[in-house]
This record gives C-alpha cells, sequence and structure tokens, in this order.
C-alpha cells in the first residue's frame, strides 16, 4: 500500500523482514531481544526497522511508518533529534566509557535533582536501566527501613527482578505468562499484591502486614496495563499509608517521568513519593535508568552506607551527554502545551470514529500517554484491561500497520506522542484509524 504521493506505507513484515526474521530466530530467542516485540499476540512477523527520525520509522521492506511506540517512551523530541545527534558524537569522540568519574554525570545529576521534586534537597544514583533502578530502589528501601516485604500492584510492571515478576503488565501480559519460570518461591514470597486505584486494598495490606512492609511501588500512571490514571485521593492515600506506616513510598516514573510534566507524574499530581525511579526519556533514547529522593534514605548507599549497589557502565559518558541535552531541550522550548495538545486532538478523533463505525471502546489520556481500549466501559485496573476485546484489537493492530501507523503489538501498553506529531500526522493516523474502524464492523475473515 502506497500514500498518495507514492510513498510506501504497508508496514506489514515484507520478504526482507520475513527474511531478518528467520535468521533472527535461529540465534535469538523467540527472534526478539524483548518479548515486547514479538507480534505473537496480534499475529504476523514483526517489521525490522531500517532508521528513525521524528516521528517516523522506515522499514527494512521501505514502508514509511508513523510511530506511537517512540521506543517505548523516550522518543519525546522525537527520534534523532539533531542536538541529541551531535551531542552523543561529540562525547563519542572523547571516548565511549570510562568507568571513572567524568564532568557530565554531575551536571546530569544536578540537572535531574533540580527538576524532580522528590529528588530536589535529595541524592541521584545513575544506572543503565529502568530495571536496575527499580530494583536498587527497593534494595535500598529494605535496607533503610530493616523490612523484608513490599507491596506492587496487579498488572504493574517494574523491570524483570525475581522479585517482581508476579502479575506482571507489559510482555508478560501479552504473552499470558503468569509469572515466570526461574523466579522461585523464596524471591517473591514477600511480595504482596494490591489492586491499582483500590485504596481500600493497600490499606488493609498494610494492617495486615503491619511493621512490615518496607516499601510501596507504584506506577502513579500505570503504562503497562495501558494507559491508566489515578482515580483522585489514589496517589494522596498511599502517601498517608507510608507515612503512618513508616514505609517506604517509591514512584516508578520509568516512563512518567519527563513525559505527562517536566517534573514526572508527582508534579502533574501534587504528590511528592519518598524515591524515584527513572528511565526512558532521561536518557534521550539511550540505555539510562537513575534512582533517587530524600537524602537520608539515599545516604544508606555505598560508599557511604550498607546497602550495596554498582555498575561498571553507570554514568556512561555517552548516555549522559544523550540525557543532558534532552532535559537542556525540555527546559528551553517547554514543550508540555503542544504536546497535550495533539495527543488530546489524537485521541478525541479515535473516540470519535470508533463511535461513528459501532465499535466498543474507551481511552485514557495523561499528558502526551495514551491507550485505546478494545472495551466500552472505563478501564480502572488491570482486571478491567484483561476484559478487553483482545482479538478486535489485533484485527485493529494489523489494519493501522497496513495503512503506515505503528502501534505497540499489545492492548497492555501505552502510546506515546513526541514533539513531532504535527497536526498533517495525527490526521493522517486519524483517516487511517478511520478505515480500521470500519473493517472491523465486519467479521473476521
Amino acid at each position: 500500500m502506497s500514500d498518495t504521493h507514492g510513498q510506501v506505507i504497508d508496514g506489514r513484515a515484507g520478504s526482507r523482514s520475513r527474511a531478518l526474521f528467520e535468521r533472527a530466530q535461529r540465534s535469538i530467542p523467540g527472534g526478539v531481544n524483548s518479548p515486547v516485540r514479538a507480534f505473537s499476540s496480534v499475529g504476523g512477523s514483526p517489521p525490522f526497522i531500517r532508521s528513525a527520525r521524528g516521528a517516523q520509522l522506515v522499514t527494512e521492506d521501505g514502508a514509511t511508518l508513523i510511530d506511537y511506540v517512540g521506543t517505548w517512551g523516550p522518543a519525546l523530541l522525537g527520534h534523532a533529534h539533531p542536538e541529541v545527534v551531535e551531542a552523543v558524537c561529540k562525547a563519542a569522540r572523547d571516548g565511549l566509557s570510562f568507568g571513572a568519574c567524568a564532568a557530565g554525570e554531575v551536571d546530569f545529576a544536578e540537572q535531574i535533582c533540580a527538576l524532580v521534586p522528590s529528588l530536589r534537597g535529595g541524592l541521584v544514583r545513575l544506572v543503565n536501566s529502568g530495571t536496575e533502578a527499580t530494583m536498587s530502589a527497593l534494595r535500598l528501601a529494605r535496607g533503610y527501613t530493616g523490612r523484608s516485604k513490599i507491596i506492587k500492584v496487579d498488572g504493574g510492571y517494574h523491570g524483570h527482578a525475581d522479585m517482581l515478576l508476579v502479575a506482571a503488565g507489559s510482555g508478560a501480559a501479552t504473552l499470558g505468562i503468569p509469572g515466570s519460570a526461574g523466579v522461585p518461591a523464596g524471591a517473591v514470597q514477600d511480595t504482596l499484591l494490591v489492586p491499582f486505584n483500590d485504596l481500600d486494598a493497600a490499606t488493609a495490606c498494610f494492617h495486615a502486614n503491619r511493621d512490615s512492609i518496607a516499601a510501596i511501588i507504584v506506577e502513579p500512571v500505570a503504562g503497562n496495563m495501558g494507559c491508566i490514571p489515578p482515580v483522585p485521593g489514589y496517589l494522596e492515600g498511599l502517601r498517608a499509608l507510608c507515612e503512618q506506616h513508616g514505609a517506604v513510598l517509591i514512584f516508578d516514573e520509568v516512563m512518567t517521568g519527563f513525559r505527562v510534566a517536566r517534573g514526572g507524574a508527582q508534579e502533574r499530581f501534587g504528590v511528592t513519593p519518598d524515591l524515584t525511579c527513572l528511565g526512558k526519556i532521561v536518557g534521550g533514547g539511550m540505555p539510562v535508568g537513575a534512582y533517587g529522593g530524600k537524602r537520608a534514605i539515599m545516604e544508606r548507599i555505598a560508599p557511604l552506607g550498607p546497602v550495596y549497589q554498582a555498575g561498571t557502565l553507570s554514568g556512561n559518558p555517552l548516555a549522559v551527554a544523550a540525557g543532558r541535552k534532552t532535559l537542556e531541550i525540555i527546559v528551553r522550548d517547554d514543550p508540555y502545551d503542544a504536546l497535550e495538545q495533539a495527543t488530546t486532538e489524537l485521541v478525541r478523533g479515535l473516540a470519535e470514529r470508533a463511535l461513528r463505525h459501532g465499535i466498543p471502546f474507551s481511552s485514557h489520556q495523561v499528558g502526551s500517554m495514551f491507550t485505546g481500549f478494545f472495551r466500552a466501559e472505563a478501564v480502572r485496573n488491570y482486571a478491567d484491561a484483561k476484559a478487553c476485546d483482545l482479538p478486535r484489537f489485533a484485527r485493529y493492530h494489523g489494519a493501522m500497520l497496513a495503512a503506515g501507523v505503528y502501534l505497540a503489538p499489545s492492548q497492555f501498553e501505552a502510546g506515546f506522542v513526541s514533539i513531532a506529531h504535527d497536526p498533517a500526522t495525527i490526521g493522517r493516523t486519524l483517516a487511517a484509524a478511520d478505515g480500521a474502524f470500519a473493517a472491523l464492523r465486519h467479521p473476521a475473515e
């Protein structure tokens, strides 16, 4: 399929992508280096990407696609932003890795601490991924409190550390994996589960485990069961529970940090956690994670305290350069009103077209995060998300890909808008969605 200018837009895997996928399966488990890239839940083979710029991807088959995955969130500025690319190239010319202290790390840490409310006056430690950030923050919370139990939300995904692979969303939900083989019972025996947006359940959990809960970790806006905002009072209630019971409140802002507001969800909703985990946007597209917060807690980390955490590549100069330049642009250009307006236009347009074609559909948006759910009723938690019409989503995904729109191959993932998604791009997306919703009125062949 081509557009009116003759540009190929059918993003379904062509001969080149299918050949690469066949080769990949002979040397990479399942042919993918992360399960969320698998197309098993939507059918077909994944298209392989050759390049990305702005709001577009170009596949190995020559198709140009409008991208709403955004490398799963980091591409707030669009792909290959020229200032970020130049910063990385300049850093690379000075060396790819030092394994030693560098001035850029200090500048970067100061930037992060100035922007994120929970880090102001506190400390931050750089790591290499969101998974490292969450597992390190939880170890720190246990070391700080001297307690062992943690609370996580049903359907919340905080990386693939053993203690967190219980009722995880994201790829685990998409592939129907209830937990994970290889995780011993002892690794999760101190992980307690509560539903998202259910303050009563969290309260009951704290009371049933009085004086033994080290922390609760939560995405302040769920993103790994689709984008689901907190109901009014939920985050405030968690804050009060942690203060009442002497537990550490951890916000996993790997996805929402610098995405839903410059200072993340904690700025947007006015609730400050004790510790914050960051990733994705903070690295500007490079592998970076970070965790930080109250000075009294962070001073328990080695070499200041007894909680050990280390990383050979932590503070890598290329990653730091990308992150520093990204945060600099965010502060300079303040893109958040424009991002929200573009996302609102997209989400409203999708809902209108679904309604026009009689397709049960609801949606959520927080800033430039969004998800369209194939379910008429509003989605408030993981149980609601699992009640969506997954076969219909799979058909929608295929129709959108054929029309040149690249979405995550899962109903349980958020979508992301960047500053490169201009009105014309949003318009083309809505035209594609109109055709996709029209096709869904007919039974699957």
